[in-house]
């Protein structure tokens, strides 16, 4: 059997699919470890999770900003040093990277030492952590439909994102009666990301007598530190209670997406992946300063794949049109989940593990796998 190491912390979006990969990996044996960060929001999503070891690695996110930068090198620095002494000791197989920045130190080391080093891009727009590191990788995993000029010599496969084992569609009135919601009430749950996001939130607290004077339930989760939590009460038109609750953090999507009629969420590739393997509709608010504002692919590739609808983030007054619009037709909803379920059915997990297993053994890859080009003798030469 393999060591792994899975570099996947700093945001949601990045340690799920690292999580998901993982409990694969261990299910066929092998040993992994996970390197994330020292966030809270990495802290809380591993607490569930003891089975599987951690390793809280140095690092912060880029930034231009002059002191920022400066801290940025500075806790890469740590990060690279605390990696070549981690891999020295224990001497993986293989090491996966998700993109972000607990990625860099560990790519990099990697390297030095001469261990194969795969990464993962969930996003329809390679973000700067895939774009610098992927010359020093042989393996590369993209989105279907998705390429990354000048990479040379790495062997590319196009697939989707891991999702955790148990983000998976419940019956609609087992996830309610979970939840403790009314099951004969339309209901619209709000995810802001891992981060949460106070926009949504606001829009939310502007529209709770609109939406439930109409009869919608709502389910807010707010982000750590973005808002208070618990259950509020209020009476629609015909007289019914109206419950609307907020949570800052949940580590029961699956339950959330299968029991909602309507998600409303941003457009990370993490959140999108969920789903569609939950085959929840949804309307997506991408996150207008994303990096490369990869956000607006992710949602476009998901309407035109039918599985909801994007609404720009300077047009949130058209917003709770939008959603008594959607919530409402059963039809448009119906439409959507066929789609999603067309959508959800490549196992990207397997995929990804057969493969990590061949490139950790020195396998010869499968047929399937496209090589990059190889520099040309004028690119060599230069």
């Amino acid at each position: 059997m393999s060591k792994f190491v899975i570099a996947c912390g700093g945001t949601g979006g990045h340690l799920s699919p690292g999580i998901a990969l993982a409990e694969a990996l261990v299910a066929h044996g092998h040993t992994v470890t996970l390197f994330i960060s020292q966030k809270k929001v990495d802290t809380r999503l591993v607490e569930k999770y003891a089975h599987l070891s951690t390793k809280r690695v140095p690092g912060v996110p880029f930034s231009w900003r002059p002191d920022k930068h400066i801290n940025f090198h500075l806790r890469q620095t740590q990060g690279l040093i605390f990696s070549l002494r981690f891999l020295r000791a224990n001497r993986p197989d293989a090491i996966i990277g998700f993109g972000g920045f607990t990625n860099a130190g560990v790519v990099v080391a990697g390297r030095l030492l001469g261990i194969p080093v795969a990464l993962h891009e969930a996003n329809r727009v390679p973000g700067r952590a895939i774009r610098v590191l992927s010359r020093l990788a042989k393996r590369l995993y993209l989105p279907p439909g998705v390429r990354l000029p000048n990479v040379r010599g790495v062997l590319i496969r196009h697939t989707g994102l891991p999702v955790r084992t148990e983000i998976v569609r419940l019956p609609r009135d087992e996830a309610r009666a979970q939840l403790g919601l009314d099951v004969g009430q339309r209901l619209l749950v709000v995810l802001g990301g891992s981060q949460g996001s106070a926009n949504l939130n606001g829009w939310i607290e502007q529209n709770i007598p609109a939406l439930t004077a109409e009869g919608v339930q709502i389910y807010c989760v707010t982000g750590l530190g973005k808002g208070s939590e618990g259950v509020r009460e209020f009476r629609s038109r015909s007289g019914q209670s109206v419950k609307v609750q907020f949570e800052s953090f949940s580590d029961r999507v699956g339950v959330l997406m299968s029991a909602a009629d309507l998600v409303l969420s941003r457009a990370g590739a993490g959140t999108i992946a969920e789903l569609v393997r939950c085959e929840a509709p949804a309307i997506l608010i991408p996150y207008p300063f994303a990096a490369d504002n990869h956000q607006a692919a992710n949602a476009l590739n998901f309407e035109q794949q039918g599985g909801g609808v994007v609404v720009a983030e300077q047009s949130l007054a058209t917003l709770k049109q939008e959603v008594l619009d959607v919530i409402f037709n059963d039809w448009l909803l119906k439409k959507f989940r066929i789609n999603l379920h067309r959508m959800s059915q490549e196992n990207s997990i397997e995929i990804i593990v057969n493969d990590l297993q061949n490139l950790a053994t020195g396998t010869m890859p499968a047929r399937h796998m496209r090589h990059a080009p190889a520099p040309s003798n004028h690119e060599s030469a230069a």
